[in-house]
């Protein structure tokens, strides 16, 4: 995947460390799976804009945290 998601995973995981929620936390939250969420945190798969948006929300960070 490209370098775009690859931030996105890194802020995504730092930021879900760091406000201590597992992976399965956030899944829940979204609506999404835990292995898609880890694809994500890896960024092996590119997520859609309105899941980053979730994923913002579910954080309590704006969306520019996550992508850039």
């Amino acid at each position: 995947m490209g370098t775009e998601s690859i931030k996105l995973g890194r802020n995504l995981k730092r930021l879900r460390t760091e406000k201590g929620f597992t992976q399965a936390d956030i899944a829940k939250i979204v609506g999404v799976t835990c292995p898609y969420l880890s694809n994500v945190e890896n960024g092996k798969v590119n997520a859609k804009i309105s899941t980053v948006a979730k994923l913002a929300r579910a954080l309590k960070v704006p969306m520019e945290d996550l992508i850039k």
